[in-house]
């Protein structure tokens, strides 16, 4: 693995007149917090749903899917796949949290279509030790969206699996189209 040269050094939060980019999120935090009410909203998604997507930066959800701040419950990971930690989330977001529908999100040009799994491999040998976790990565957007599908629906855990729809976002449109 190596590191990108346009990225910081780990090093660069040393020199104290250079904020760093936690730092400014802080102060932003700062001033977000002067004008915050907390309208007394509750941690149950108005709609009752979940959304799994992947943590891309390009995908604003809330913009994309019309959601406002306490709309739904948005559960995201490298690729948008349904790993053991989502059907955990999920499972927690149903039975605790009420809510009842799962929309599940892949996007193009997402980075798990050019990855393997020799990156975990070659992970191992630069750290010393293997990961517990799968990378997931795919070659056929539409047969994981169908796959994430189908690990949701037949997962014992959840009981609320009649309302499950899949969808790959397109980045380059904004338009998201369903996989039956």
């Amino acid at each position: 693995m190596t590191v990108t040269p346009d990225r910081p050094s780990p090093n660069a939060a040393a020199d104290p007149a250079r904020p760093t980019v936690i730092d400014r999120f802080v102060t932003a935090n700062r001033a977000y917090a002067v004008t915050f009410r907390d309208g007394g909203m509750d941690a149950r998604p108005v709609q009752k749903i979940a959304v799994v997507a992947c943590m891309d930066a390009r995908l604003d959800l809330f913009a994309a899917l019309g959601l406002e701040l306490g709309d739904a419950h948005v559960i995201r990971n490298a690729g948008g796949v349904v790993t053991d930690d989502t059907i955990r989330s999920l499972t927690i977001s149903q039975r605790a949290l009420g809510t009842r529908s799962i929309a599940l999100i892949h996007h193009t040009g997402c980075g798990l279509l050019g990855l393997t799994e020799d990156f975990r491999r070659e992970l191992e040998l630069e750290v010393g030790q293997r990961p517990q976790w799968a990378v997931e990565a795919f070659v056929d957007l539409d047969g994981d969206v169908r796959q994430s599908m189908q690990r949701v629906r037949t997962s014992p855990f959840l009981p609320h699996t009649d309302d499950v729809r899949g969808f790959v976002f397109d980045v380059h449109t904004g338009l998201l189209r369903e996989i039956d």
